[in-house]
């Protein structure tokens, strides 16, 4: 049962319009049981009676039972309402979903087709197609139903687009389930709160409105009852019997008011939605530079990115995200991709999965996996990869965790899509997984959900659906950033253990040199969407090669002088659209000079095996060191 579930039945409002309807579904369809009467027959000594023992709810106009043809008018009111909620529900619903998770042009003609139906007045409308269907009323509330769907379809896209921004959205495409198992599994739970409250009301709209066409004689044609019509005969005679209006009239309005309290407690249970992010224009095509055509020749390498450039569309045109990016780790091998926030680290690594931001897309260059280029995979490749040979550790443990499945769900799913089984052997892995990960009493722990977990098993859930695929690559983008200081070492202690025991490479995003010189064998430095420096991770410490690792190493604590300032680098990293010409950290560096920003600085190796971006190199602290090692 989902918190949600929990939170509603603990409300005792709940359960009365949910008893009500019940109520008048089973009384309508039990109605040939329980009537007392016939719908039709007349009882000529008591016409227009009030409430009697023998019609507990009186007479109409020509003697019929008035309880007996509420019953009975309820087969057809609630039927129709019901076609309504379904032909919204499969227009509407589907459409809704489909366009705020599949984005691009789908979603634009979507948006499009919506505003028209919107200005179309549904009455109107509605009135043409009695005049030409006639007496086909389950075709007038399927056209109905139709007409009313586009208000369901906006509201249900503009949820779908917030979920779609969730991280265990794409921690689900990480590992590889395809597009109609993420939204069955993960985002239509989510949008289903938002679905029953719209759908609630609309509910008691569609019987309003089946109630109005009856009144006004387009409804189901006589003897047949329904709540309408018996209101409209009901109104022949209020001057003679006014109680007539009284059992139709409060059976709709309390059918009503009851879908109504149905969608105030599901919308209380379910409430927090954020807003979608805006639509950008159409992307461009990609291109690949013959740097980047290089690569794909063979490579010792287990990935390597060559020339790699990540562009952005958005409303005010295109910029990049990330540019030229030369990355390569070996099989086995732990590589550190470091910076500050803001840096471009994060989208690097997610280009590698597949997993640009809405709009983001790999303009130039190649990213060869053991010998495959991924820019050139067509989804469904590129799915099979994910979450097996590919895998991900988000960087906040808890909201990369679907929230309305338990951790044995999550992790079992990942574990029968990889190796298959029964239901069994899929939960005896979930274990092995959990205690593998050095999780405390796990049979207990996979019973738990995720707001359950503290950041530490959260985190360390994550690991164990990443490795539930046995990845040969493990890409951790800040995998401790959310966690104290005591999880920190375990989680780091746990990613050595496990890569020695497994052989995976790992590439770790971080801005904590302490997680890199205790993980990585080699680190690249990134600053505003650039590779500025690379060597092995002891001497990028030892012997930093670009100003922007040496402010940063200055600026950890413990190279602190005692009783001394701590020294910073002043600024900011500066927004991808606002990049300076030339060496992109020159307006922070203060050995900047004109030769700076007169254009593109090239990658230059003083040592080697040790790449640096910056003409000025030499300049350091210890540069005759370098000069002498260089030599």
């Amino acid at each position: 049962m989902t918190e949600a579930t929990k939170r509603m039945t603990r409300k005792p409002l709940t359960f009365l319009p949910i008893g009500y309807l019940t109520l008048l579904v089973l009384g309508s369809a039990l109605a040939p049981v329980l009537a007392p009467y016939s719908p039709t027959a007349t009882d000529l000594d008591h016409v227009l009676s009030g409430p009697t023992a023998a019609h507990p709810l009186g007479t109409d106009a020509l003697g019929r039972d008035v309880l007996t043809r509420i019953m009975y008018g309820g087969q057809v009111s609630l039927v129709h309402a019901a076609i309504v909620v379904l032909t919204v529900l499969a227009v509407g619903v589907i459409s809704g979903i489909a366009a705020g998770f599949l984005g691009g042009l789908f979603d634009r003609v979507f948006t499009v087709t919506v505003d028209v139906m919107l200005a179309i007045p549904v009455i109107m409308i509605l009135l043409v197609v009695l005049a030409v269907v006639g007496e086909h009323q389950t075709i007038v509330m399927i056209a109905l139903g139709v007409l009313v769907s586009p208000g369901l379809a906006r509201v249900v896209r503009g949820a779908t687009l917030a979920v779609r921004e969730e991280q265990y959205i794409a921690a689900a495409r990480v590992c590889g389930l395809r597009p109609a198992q993420i939204v069955v599994r993960h985002v239509l739970p989510r949008v289903a709160g938002t679905i029953i409250v719209q759908i609630s009301l609309l509910a008691g709209g569609a019987l309003l409105i089946d109630a109005g066409l009856s009144y006004l004689g387009f409804g189901a044609q006589p003897p047949q009852p329904t709540w309408g019509d018996m209101i409209a005969e009901a109104a022949a005679v209020v001057d003679r019997q006014a109680w007539l209006l009284i059992p139709p009239g409060v059976v709709l309005g309390l059918a009503i008011l009851a879908f109504g309290l149905i969608g105030d407690v599901v919308r209380d249970a379910t409430a927090g939605r954020t807003a979608p992010p805006p639509t950008p224009p159409r992307r461009a095509k990609r291109t690949m530079s013959p740097a980047g055509l290089a690569a794909l020749t063979p490579s010792p390498a287990l990935l390597e990115l060559r020339d790699v450039t990540v562009s952005l569309l958005g409303f005010h045109g295109e910029y990049n995200l990330v540019e030229n990016v030369h990355l390569e780790i070996g099989a086995g091998e732990t590589v550190g991709l470091v910076g500050e926030s803001g840096c471009g680290k994060s989208i690097t690594a997610r280009a590698v999965l597949g997993l640009l931001p809405h709009g983001g897309f790999v303009t130039t260059g190649v990213i060869v996996f053991d010998g495959m280029d991924l820019t050139r995979l067509s989804g469904p490749d590129l799915r099979r990869l994910r979450g097996t040979r590919i895998a991900l550790i988000s960087q906040d443990p808890a909201n990369s965790l679907d929230p309305v499945f338990t951790v044995a769900q999550q992790v079992g799913e990942l574990v029968r899509r990889r190796h298959g089984g029964t239901r069994q052997a899929v939960r005896a892995q979930v274990l092995d997984l959990l205690r593998d990960v050095n999780l405390p009493e796990p049979e207990q722990v996979a019973r738990r959900y995720p707001h359950e977990l503290s950041g530490g098993m959260a985190q360390r859930v994550g690991i164990a659906i990443a490795l539930a695929g046995e990845p040969d690559l493990l890409i951790a983008d800040e995998p401790t950033t959310a966690l104290d200081v005591g999880n920190q070492t375990e989680i780091l202690g746990l990613l050595r253990r496990l890569q020695a025991e497994r052989g995976m490479s790992i590439l770790l995003v971080a801005h904590d040199w302490k997680v890199v010189t205790t993980l990585c064998h080699r680190a690249y430095v990134m600053y505003a969407g650039q590779i500025v420096e690379s060597s092995h991770v002891g001497e990028l410490v030892g012997l930093p090669l670009h100003p922007y690792t040496d402010g940063l190493l200055g600026a950890l604590p413990g190279r602190a002088t005692p009783g001394g300032r701590l020294a910073a680098i002043p600024g900011s990293v500066p927004e991808p659209s606002a990049w300076p010409r030339g060496c992109h950290f020159a307006p922070r560096c203060r050995r900047a000079t004109a030769e700076c920003t007169e254009g593109p600085i090239p990658v230059l190796q003083p040592i080697a095996g040790h790449h640096t971006r910056c003409i000025h190199h030499a300049e350091l602290p210890g540069g005759d060191h370098r000069d002498r090692a260089s030599a």
